[in-house]
């Protein structure tokens, strides 16, 4: 359930529960930083309803388990975060059995401190 869901206009072609960035464009690359997931389709310069705060559906781009760590791929997909240079948006409400599935996450925004010994 979202707490606070934001209009934006879209920059460029966005589909619906993608990682969307604070410029209303679906990210496009891997581990970038987002604003929240878009609640619906839009159209270039189109209205678009993103999720930015609790709980919202995002897109997996492939398989995790439930409480993972989410960051975007180049596709706007939630997918595991294993990078220290990540920025985490999500966790994992549920796990995904893999691409195309819609899952249920927490919306989170940080970035993973590098690892030192």
């Amino acid at each position: 359930m979202p707490i606070l869901t934001l209009s934006l206009v879209a920059d460029g072609e966005v589909k619906k529960h993608r990682f969307v960035d604070h410029d209303g464009e679906q990210v496009d690359t891997a581990g970038a930083k987002a604003l929240g997931v878009s609640r619906t389709d839009a159209d270039d310069g189109g209205d678009l309803a993103v999720d930015v705060l609790g709980t919202t559906v995002v897109e997996a781009g492939g398989s995790f388990d439930k409480g993972a760590a989410l960051k975007s791929d180049a596709d706007g997909k939630a997918v595991d975060s294993v990078s220290d240079e990540d920025f985490v948006l999500a966790e994992a409400l549920e796990e995904s059995g893999g691409d195309g599935e819609f899952v249920e996450v927490l919306l989170v925004r940080y970035q993973k401190p590098e690892f030192t010994e």
